[in-house]
């Protein structure tokens, strides 16, 4: 069994060819949204676990200076339908330590599944503590965060939701570094539930290989399309790997020229204007959605790097 899939090879010798090249370095800049809030774990509920991972991802982002951004479920601040102080207080460390929050609707339902009212319904019930919560704060809820980064699979249902969206003030987060970060968090958190330290450990560093080859190959594929790198926007999970590994995914993003900024400096960027007319099943990101609108063809999107093999071989095994 491969230790790394040839495509991670192959963005792992990309990543020194482009951390140092003419297409950024000196003006590579990337915001980090974190989905899934409070925490999203398969195994640990408990508020001491979750208390745990929060604290711990705010520190990683408090220590670089990194102005992220958390997108909120609603629906994991209740235990038994009743609303769990100690799970919203979570929320509202972030915003203490200076970081924002966005609506990822009340129970990050699909939108392929639902009518539009449904979903409509959805994220304005995923509002009901979140938005009180950052005016007291003395800010508002501007963001938005679709699940699965699924936006419609007709432009009629794009229109109607993009539309509703606007009429409740809201700014659609986009994503142009999407990947399978999950899928590794989810092997990690088996892994932390068997106490299998090793198995961790080795998920961990393949985690880090892995996103340093996502990164690699988004940076090229922005100056593929676009003649250069854009104002990157990364999507992560609240998680356990996070918790312990985010630090060090920061430093691999410096070690790379990135500067740390907001998500709606990043939304400047003229490419966010672009027209997004994807209406595909799956959640992609906005560069492929891009591509797919000016007609680019299965060899523009070559190459995105693909789970470790042990990584998902271990997911299959015990999660699917």
């Amino acid at each position: 069994m491969k230790i790394i899939s040839r495509n991670i090879l192959f963005f792992l010798g990309l990543a020194g060819l482009f951390s140092t090249s003419v297409f950024g370095q000196s003006g590579r800049v990337v915001a980090i949204t974190i989905d899934d809030l409070p925490v999203v774990s398969r195994h640990f509920k408990d508020i001491e676990s979750w208390q745990t991972v929060t604290s711990k991802i705010i520190k990683h982002l408090k220590a670089e200076q990194v102005p992220g951004i958390g997108f909120v479920n609603e629906n994991k601040l209740y235990r038994d339908d009743i609303l769990d102080e100690q799970r919203l207080n979570l929320l509202q460390q972030w915003l203490d330590n200076g970081l924002e929050l966005g609506n990822h609707t009340f129970s990050h339902r699909s939108l392929h599944n639902i009518s539009v009212e449904e979903y409509s319904a959805d994220v304005l019930k995923g509002e009901t503590h979140l938005k009180p919560m950052i005016e007291k704060n003395g800010g508002k809820l501007e963001f938005f965060r679709h699940p699965y980064l699924q936006t419609g699979r007709t432009l009629e249902i794009k229109a109607q939701l993009d539309s509703f969206l606007t009429a409740h003030n809201y700014r659609i987060a986009p994503v142009s570094m999407d990947n399978s970060e999950w899928t590794y968090a989810f092997a990690y958190d088996q892994a932390e539930s068997q106490n299998d330290t090793e198995m961790m450990q080795r998920i961990g560093d393949a985690y880090l290989e892995y996103m340093t080859a996502v990164f690699a190959y988004f940076e090229q594929q922005s100056v593929a399309l676009l003649g250069y790198e854009l104002k990157q926007i990364l999507l992560i999970h609240a998680n356990r790997l996070n918790a312990d590994y985010l630090g060090k995914l920061l430093k691999i993003l410096k070690e790379r020229g990135y500067k740390f900024i907001a998500l709606n400096e990043a939304l400047s960027d003229p490419a966010y204007q672009k027209k997004d007319t994807f209406t595909g099943n799956s959640g992609i990101t906005w560069l492929h959605r891009w591509a797919l609108g000016e007609g680019k063809k299965g060899d523009f999107f070559n190459g995105e790097p693909e789970v470790t093999d042990f990584v998902q071989a271990y997911f299959d095994q015990h999660i699917r």
